[in-house]
């Protein structure tokens, strides 16, 4: 073994066509092209993968049910050692799929290190709990028969995720999946398909049975999905993206009744009380903001900060945003890669433009910059009015709206303030109030004086236009389940 051979690749070293091999269905790759996947930094084509048709989709159907009854009839215990497998797997190719993600995606290497890890460890939990699926055995009210419950697995589950999480998203639906017993074909989002086709490799590798896991692109994400959620051998549909693309999809699934899943968009407030510890708070604000250059539909999206407080705050945030360095997410110095899209970009800079429009001052950042890639700046907005676009639409970018408050009643009405509820911050130190306030506030997941709050041991989901279901901890496998009761006599 050489020392090239042992030492971590960089963007140059890495051939991003050997992840672009074709579709991948029944632990065969079907070649082809159609798809340029674009490195948000430079704007150059890194590879170019498969754009598949109804009818591919049709044949990847086809093998996962293949598959289907081999994998559910596999003891849990075998099946959890293959999961446990594609943990260490991606946990020995960290710097690996960490550069791929940054390739394609734009993150800053540190940020595509930490998702590898997260999304490692879907595997790992979900192989513990793989062997302690349970059941119930009782006796009826009655006293005339014995009710017996069986967990079984749903069936063929069809996984669509987005281009911001590109391992996270994968993971966190197949590892349940599998877990339960079920076969799956992943959509990944067509920004950013190689670390999905990477790990689709890897998965053989660590023993995933063909057809179990297949994986396919296109650019024609209507027709080719609704081809597989019309197809009766498809029971579970599990999306995360935003909440107009799910209500189509919750739409579509009607027709045949399907089991769904949804993750869809946030609008996190991040509530900041007088009493707050400063540090602590501007500590967890830049976690919240700046995960993936705020590219995350748990990214704090409000900053709502109490009279008393506001100043401090404002002026701390500004100055740790500033001191961010913007750049390539290749670049181990970068902090702040770029957006996913000049689209994005686009949108990040209207929403800046209608708030300053409407009164909204800033701080730091704020000024689109000129030459090659994706980029905005580290921003923060004060004094923005609740009548600013970005008070209900997710920015999803590197940006900081502060809205100010007086009293508890009108922080919680601020934070409720609109259609969403999937993530919530909130910073005090009077413990007291803080779980009163979580308690009032309408989201499906609450971080209390901390500024990230997902893990894979706890259900991650949201409440009214943020989804349905939840992914992750024990919730998270029952999604890919469904009980059968049998009536015993005795």
């Amino acid at each position: 073994m050489t020392l090239a051979s042992v030492l971590p690749p960089t963007a140059n070293s890495l051939d991003c066509s050997h992840y672009a091999k074709g579709l991948y269905i029944g632990g065969q790759w079907i070649g082809g092209s159609g798809i340029p996947v674009v490195d948000p930094s430079t704007e150059q084509v890194l590879a170019e993968v498969p754009d598949a048709s109804e009818a591919q989709a049709t044949l990847a159907v086809d093998a996962a049910a293949a598959a289907a009854q081999g994998w559910r009839t596999t003891p849990p215990r075998q099946r959890a050692e293959i999961l446990l497998r594609c943990h260490k797997l991606m946990l020995e190719r960290i710097e690996e799929l960490a550069t791929l993600i940054s390739l394609e995606n734009g993150k800053a290497l540190s940020d595509a290190r930490g998702e590898v890890t997260y999304a490692a460890e879907f595997f790992r939990w979900y192989a513990e709990e793989a062997v302690r699926i349970g059941g119930e055995y009782r006796v009826a009210p009655s006293g005339s028969n014995r009710i017996l419950v069986d967990m079984e697995p749903i069936g063929i589950a069809v996984l669509i995720t987005p281009w911001n999480f590109p391992a996270a998203m994968a993971t966190r639906k197949i590892a349940p999946a599998l877990a339960a017993g079920c076969t799956v074909v992943l959509k990944p989002a067509s920004e950013t398909p190689l670390t999905a086709y990477a790990l689709a490799d890897l998965y053989a590798e660590a023993g995933v049975p063909a057809g179990v896991v297949n994986v396919i692109t296109t650019t024609r994400p209507g027709p080719v999905t609704a081809t597989m959620l019309n197809d009766a051998r498809v029971r579970k549909l599990s999306f995360t993206g935003s909440t107009g693309v799910g209500r189509t999809l919750l739409t579509e699934a009607a027709k045949t009744v399907l089991s769904c899943s949804m993750e869809l968009g946030g609008n996190a407030p991040f509530i900041v009380f007088d009493d707050a510890d400063l540090e602590a708070a501007l500590d967890g604000a830049m976690v919240a903001k700046m995960r993936n250059a705020g590219e995350a539909c748990t990214a704090a999206n409000r900053f709502i900060v109490q009279d008393g407080i506001y100043d401090r705050f404002a002026e701390g945030l500004a100055n740790r945003m500033a001191a961010l360095r913007v750049g390539p997410g290749t670049d181990p110095a970068t902090a702040c890669g770029p957006m996913i899209t000049k689209k994005a970009v686009d949108k990040i800079d209207t929403l800046v433009t209608d708030a300053l429009g409407k009164g909204a001052r800033i701080l730091v950042g704020g000024e689109r910059p000129e030459g090659t890639g994706f980029f905005y700046p580290p921003t923060v907005l004060v004094d923005v009015p609740p009548s600013a676009a970005m008070a209900q639409e997710e920015i999803f970018g590197p940006v900081a709206p502060l809205y100010r408050f007086t009293n508890e009643d009108e922080a919680v009405a601020l934070a409720n303030d609109t259609e969403y509820g999937l993530a919530a911050y909130i910073f005090t130190q009077d413990l007291k109030r803080g779980l009163a306030i979580a308690g009032k506030v309408e989201a499906g997941m609450i971080a209390l004086n901390r500024g990230l709050v997902s893990d894979p041991a706890a259900p991650f989901g949201g409440v009214k236009q943020s989804g349905l279901g939840r992914e992750g901890g024990i919730h998270g496998i029952a999604e890919f389940m469904e009980p059968k009761y049998i009536a015993t006599a005795f």
